[in-house]
């Protein structure tokens, strides 16, 4: 950040009084830019044993397969979240959605937040950041074409979890990738 949005004028970094953290402080009418993570928050679809995925026509990672998903908004809530971009993505409605999976990436300052539910009906279609969007049962699913390691992780646990029936909260640390690893995941 190099100038204030309050004011235009140039911003330096110093802690603020009562503060512990390094922040941009615009010296010239003293207002201070906190700099947050971004949430982002998608939707689990399932019809029966079949999962939701959109194919993004968007970057980063187009052509590659996702929930969809995506950045959260001011003045909504995550389900509330989570449910629109299942409508700008697949253009598909679900019932009660429960949460269900969260990552923290604290490297590229992101949380990631899954909640899964039932598709209220097989009226979806392509939306305007999606290629295609189809339903895939599990030995469909494009693994190595997926977007997302939170989307991967996601899923795996899904179909862990459904042979129990059993669908606890999952929360899970991120790392970086390891770029000296032969076979790359897919970043977020």
């Amino acid at each position: 950040m190099k100038f204030c949005s309050a004011c235009g004028n140039p911003v330096i970094q110093r802690i603020p009084e009562g503060d512990s953290r390094l922040r941009f402080v615009c010296p010239a009418c003293q207002t201070i830019h906190y700099q947050n993570p971004n949430m982002v928050a998608g939707v689990l679809a399932t019809w029966g044993s079949q999962v939701l995925l959109c194919r993004r026509a968007i970057e980063p990672r187009r052509d590659f397969w996702t929930l969809p998903a995506g950045f959260m908004e001011n003045g909504e809530t995550l389900e509330q979240a989570a449910r629109r971009e299942t409508d700008e993505e697949a253009c598909a409605r679900v019932g009660e959605a429960s949460l269900y999976q969260l990552f923290d990436l604290p490297h590229i300052n992101q949380v990631h937040v899954f909640f899964r539910a039932e598709l209220s009906d097989l009226e979806f279609a392509i939306g305007t950041e999606s290629l295609e969007v189809r339903l895939f049962e599990e030995h469909e699913i494009p693994w190595d074409r997926l977007a997302f390691r939170t989307v991967a992780k996601t899923l795996e646990c899904y179909y862990r979890d459904r042979i129990e029936q059993r669908y606890p909260i999952g929360h899970e640390y991120v790392p970086p990738m390891n770029l000296a690893s032969s076979t790359p995941l897919p970043r977020e």
